[in-house]
């Protein structure tokens, strides 16, 4: 991965950490870094679970791969949340 692409995931990381987090209903108690790192992750992995099941590369915005990424990042934000939640 390129320098470029590093700074294009964490840019997209940022969008959809923060909708997903927006998409998960109530309050979740954890850092703005987390939502972040959680964005970024599930930005990577939805890049990847587009491509494997060949809706990674279609004309204009990739629709269907940023809905995979918003779901992974609000299934993300819940889940650390639920654990960051309990350990406080």
């Amino acid at each position: 991965m390129e320098v470029t692409g590093i700074i294009t995931a964490i840019i997209i990381g940022l969008i959809i950490g923060a909708l997903g987090r927006l998409v998960v209903p109530g309050k979740q108690n954890i850092p703005i870094w987390l939502t972040i790192l959680i964005g970024i992750l599930a930005a990577i992995v939805g890049t990847f679970l587009a491509a494997a099941i060949g809706v990674d590369d279609t004309r204009g915005i990739d629709w269907i791969e940023l809905v995979i990424q918003v779901v992974l990042a609000a299934v993300g934000v819940s889940l650390v949340a639920g654990v960051y939640g309990r350990r406080r």
